[in-house]
């Protein structure tokens, strides 16, 4: 079976803290973002490889076959934190835990670093100096190092949205037909009824 994306579950949490706190004390911030790289990386050619994934989350795979196969992938290609934390997730038959103790620990490198990453959907291609401006306005206005990963939604009609981690920012043009909608529903009844108790009254 493939790796599967989940959440940060306790496991999880408890290796990604291991992971961050060995990075860290190495060599700081930018080797604890290394490292993270390097993982996320890792999945990322698993998404696009079913048999690399199904190698590294089989159970049908011989722990020690597993393990030298992973030193003869990695070694040389990342650092021996990163292939060490593989081969010792191999040892504990965890390495199909590998999505989510990665979300766990980028959820950490966010939180000790000030950093937060934004996905940002708008109806075509936005500029280099419109993301520039977006993400000028959303660091002030949190006070965080941000990371955009611009999407091309052709759904919209205009405008933009945001996401930060689970809460949607919508400011598309749909956004403000729909409130322009709710509120000429709003008013329209208040003047009905405004109407009506005239003519009672």
């Amino acid at each position: 079976m493939p790796l599967i994306e989940a959440h940060p579950n306790a496991l999880a949490k408890v290796y990604a803290k291991s992971l961050f706190e060995l990075a860290h004390a190495q060599g700081g911030q930018a080797n604890t973002e290394s490292v993270l790289a390097e993982i996320e990386d890792i999945l990322e050619l698993a998404r696009n490889d079913a048999s690399f994934s199904e190698m590294l989350a089989s159970r049908l795979i011989d722990t020690d076959k597993r393990d030298a196969s992973i030193v003869r992938i990695f070694e040389g290609k990342v650092s021996p934190l990163t292939l060490n934390f593989l081969r010792q997730l191999n040892r504990k038959g965890r390495l199909g835990n590998l999505p989510p103790i990665a979300a766990a620990m980028d959820e950490m490198v966010q939180a000790q670093f000030g950093r937060i990453e934004v996905d940002v959907f708008t109806a075509t291609p936005i500029s280099a100096d419109d993301l520039g401006s977006v993400k000028n306005r959303i660091s002030d206005a949190l006070g965080k190092d941000v990371i955009l990963h611009p999407y091309t939604d052709s759904s919209m009609l205009g405008g933009i949205k945001l996401r930060l981690g689970d809460q949607l920012i919508d400011a598309s043009i749909q956004a403000e037909l729909r409130k322009m909608r709710d509120q000429l529903v709003k008013n329209g009844a208040a003047e009905i009824r405004g109407r009506a108790n005239d003519m009672i009254g």
